[in-house]
């Protein structure tokens, strides 16, 4: 056991990391690898303490999303080789690990997850039932239809992982100090921190949240309630197995889905974990309102084996020998879970050099690329890979402790189960951020949820199959969602747009900020434009909609997802760059209607005595005005490309807005559309969304969003100096649109794409969204390939479901916009639909 040093040492740091599991720990090492000098790590007890010490271990390659796969290869790579560089052993096996499917709909979600990983750089493989009993020769194979194998794959000894953390933190230089318990954190207003310790005080210029189960507790030092609630989570240990024990090669680590438990060797024995139900899985719900009791660092919980006995008897039945075995140790450990069951990791939106990594699920596999992650991030100033499903700033204040609990419950349950796309969970909603028409619109139709709010994803009709029904291929919403399209594009349409973003900016520097922010120029009074925030290295960090309503006041519109992603983006700016501007979140007190198509102006127009000709109110134009005497900031844009604008109004007048607008549609044949609709209307269109087609993965010149950058501009926005150096060294690969010959299957984005070359097929390249095109009936994809595979016409070929089908670089938009068909029409020229 490693001695402690109940010392400061210094009373001055650039990073204090608070809480010592292998996430904190690999953070320090992280930092003081780079460089940094001054980094402070302290624990209340010891290192290890709280639930890294009694984890399983478990290391895979295997993500179902894409970003955190970078995340779990790079883990991996680091623990190969931390050994070698530390002096100290990590206890680290990979004898790789197999997925079982024992139902067909799993070995679908195999092809899809497989899909993905084909652009990959990590080994993956879909493998027979034979290959599958070959490497794992103890099961039954009754029920195996197919594996999903990963050969890098194992476990590691977590308290040693640590401990060479530790050890190659301490070569760099960062100070681990413990046991020192923080006891409390004053913001000072400067942005530097005191944390204060019965030892004395520390002054820091960042302090980062890597508390475990104790993060809670360290976040409502500052007024901070992060939605973390500990999970019990059991595991068992048999004693030695005669069948295991003669094997000349260790077993691969199993996970039977179905009967929803990990199963490992460990020794000559077996050691296995199930994840129970929702409603037998058991919660430390006190912990989050009283805390966690003192002294608790290295303890467990009573073990309840009867909660998990289907389990273990799944688990003999696939594993015969087991039954034979006996159990020698049960641990049963609290485990932090946030309400996606993924941490929260970055800086903090509303505090000032807060950084969190925290609600770690699976702490082990995200240990060491979490920590370089950060670190890279705390360095740079910018994250060196999009990983936005970790952004802390993802939950809000209407994520509260029942809400938590609820989501908490339902990801621990749900661990094991199918990953459908376009996958919806239900536990905890609606929460209290529902918009003004949510009541009126519940029992018509089908909704998603999106950052706390519920929105339409489709609409009802009578002979439609209504509800939530997941599937792999088309499925009850797509002849509907035909429907809708249709609606727009040859009448007229509405959509429930509440849940964007809204921020409002004003003061006497706002103009020059918004200059220095974004690429795009500030637009003019009354006028609307669509600008990006850049990174410094010139990546796509937001895609907002800007509008000057008055001189020096502007309304900035984000995606639902984005909302206090991009505002900690700004304060930092308007902070650091000592603007005097002030930026006013609305999001909750704003409604948004969205109306669309080619009867919109028909409409809106027995509304209201203001002139809503296209020469009196252009495309791209914002004003105030009055609908059926109700205010409301109308902007003439919309993401469907069609004639229409959305109505930006306080939340409580939602209803009779929304009456009103349907009540004058009628002779239109107005009806309302959801998400799924608009987002084939968009794709038709060439519009690209962020998170999709842009992120912190990709340049806006890569992206094709060239019209919305001006170099030439004066103010040296952020992002500017790298745009120009990489437009100077020209592109290495480009956004392309195309058409795919499919069956009953569409792209959604993450797939591999694929090139016949001469010498054999290879992927080169990934879609980033797609969809079926009602306008052309055939399905539709953007797609990232090599510049020299990137002209129109070229044939490549997009993996779905284990199939890859052909697919043709076309001319965008596959449909044009109505500002774009008006002016072609203006000119004598005939619109192309």
């Amino acid at each position: 056991k490693e001695a402690s040093s109940p010392s400061l040492g210094k009373d001055r740091a650039d990073t204090v990391i608070i809480g010592g599991g292998c996430v904190g720990v690999s953070l320090a090492y992280h930092l003081a690898k780079a460089g940094l000098k001054d980094v402070i790590l302290l624990e209340k007890s010891e290192l290890t303490a709280g639930s890294t010490w009694h984890a399983a271990g478990l290391t895979t390659y295997f993500h179902p999303g894409i970003n955190l796969k970078k995340i779990h290869a790079y883990s991996i790579k680091l623990y190969e080789k931390l050994e070698e560089e530390t002096g100290q052993s990590v206890g680290f096996h990979q004898p790789g690990s197999i997925r079982i499917a024992s139902t067909p709909t799993r070995v679908d979600e195999f092809k899809y997850q497989m899909t993905r990983a084909g652009w990959h750089p990590t080994e993956q493989y879909l493998i027979t039932p034979e290959k599958v009993q070959e490497l794992f020769p103890l099961l039954n194979m009754d029920k195996v239809l197919a594996g999903l194998y990963n050969p890098g794959d194992g476990h590691i000894d977590p308290y040693s992982l640590t401990m060479a953390l530790a050890a190659g933190a301490r070569k760099y230089g960062a100070q681990l100090n413990y046991p020192v318990q923080v006891t409390n954190l004053n913001s000072r207003s400067d942005g530097t921190w005191e944390v204060e310790t019965p030892l004395g005080i520390i002054q820091a210029k960042r302090i980062v949240n890597t508390a475990g189960f104790w993060a809670h507790d360290i976040g409502k030092m500052i007024g901070l309630q992060h939605p973390l609630i500990p999970v019990h989570h059991q595991y068992v240990v048999t004693s030695t197995i005669p069948e295991v024990k003669a094997l000349k090669t260790e077993l691969p680590v199993i996970r039977d889905l179905e009967g929803s438990y990990y199963l490992r060797q460990e020794r000559d024995g077996l050691l296995f974990g199930p994840y129970e139900s929702e409603e037998k899985m058991k919660l430390q719900e006190s912990w989050v309102t009283n805390g966690v009791p003192p002294g608790f660092g290295k303890e467990l919980f009573e073990s309840d084996l009867d909660r998990i006995m289907e389990h273990i008897e799944a688990a003999m039945e696939m594993v015969p020998v087991l039954r034979k075995a006996d159990i020698v140790n049960t641990i049963a450990g609290p485990i932090t879970y946030s309400p996606d069951i993924l941490p929260m990791v970055g800086p903090h939106q509303g505090v000032r050099n807060y950084w969190v990594a925290i609600g770690f699920g699976y702490g082990i596999i995200h240990a060491g690329g979490m920590g370089k992650y950060l670190s890279d991030w705390i360095l740079e100033g910018e994250p060196p890979f999009d990983l936005i499903e970790v952004d802390p700033n993802r939950y809000g204040k209407w994520t509260t402790t029942e809400y938590t609990a609820a989501k908490a419950r339902e990801s621990y349950g749900f661990n094991n189960i199918v990953g459908y796309p376009k996958e919806e969970r239900f536990a905890g909603r609606p929460t209290e951020r529902i918009s003004g028409l949510y009541d009126l619109l519940k029992s018509k139709c089908s909704m998603g949820f999106h950052a706390g709010w519920e929105q339409p994803h489709w609409f009802y009709k009578p002979g439609d199959e209504t509800g939530y029904k997941p599937s792999f291929r088309r499925t009850n919403w797509f002849d509907p969602v035909g429907r809708e399209y249709k609606q727009v594009m040859e009448k007229v349409g509405v959509i429930d747009l509440s849940p964007f973003g809204k921020f409002k900016v004003k003061g006497t520097d706002s103009v020059k900020l918004l200059d220095d922010l974004f690429a795009n120029v500030v637009p003019k009074v009354g006028s609307t434009n669509i600008s990006h925030m850049l990174t410094p290295r010139g990546k796509v960090y937001a895609e907002l909609t800007v509008s000057q309503l008055y001189p020096g006041e502007f309304l900035l519109v984000t995606g639902s997802g984005s909302e206090l992603h991009d505002l900690r983006w700004i304060e930092e700016k308007i902070t650091r760059g000592g603007y005097k501007a002030e930026i006013e979140n609305v999001t909750d007190e704003m409604g948004v209607l969205s109306v669309a198509g080619p009867y919109a102006r028909q409409v809106l127009q027995k509304l209201t005595n203001e002139d809503l000709s296209d020469a009196s109110f252009k495309f791209l134009q914002c004003r105030h005005l009055k609908l059926s005497n109700i205010a409301v900031t109308a902007i003439r844009i919309s993401y469907t490309g069609e004639l229409g604008w959305e109505l930006y109004h306080r939340k409580e007048d939602s209803v009779p807005l929304y009456r009103a607008i349907m009540e004058a549609g009628q002779k239109e044949g107005i009806d309302d559309f959801g998400t799924y609709a608009l987002n084939a209307l968009r794709l038709e269109k060439g519009f690209r969304a962020w998170g999709a087609e842009m992120n912190c993965d990709t340049n806006p010149l890569e992206a094709g969003l060239e019209c919305f950058v001006k170099l030439n501009k004066a103010a040296d926005f952020t992002g500017k100096q790298a745009l120009k150096q990489i437009k100077e060294k020209g592109l290495k690969r480009r956004l392309v649109y195309l058409t795919l010959e499919t069956d009953n299957v569409d792209p959604e984005g993450n797939e591999s794409v694929w090139h016949n070359g001469k010498a054999r097929t290879i992927v080169i390249g990934n879609t980033t969204s797609g969809c079926f095109s009602y306008g052309a009936q055939q399905s539709l994809a953007f797609a990232y390939v090599p510049m020299e595979l990137s002209k129109v016409g070229q044939k490549l070929e997009v993996e779905l479901l284990g199939k890859n089908y052909p697919a043709t670089i076309i001319q965008e938009p596959l449909v044009l916009t109505e500002p774009t068909r008006m002016r072609l029409q203006r000119k004598g020229k005939g619109p192309k639909m």
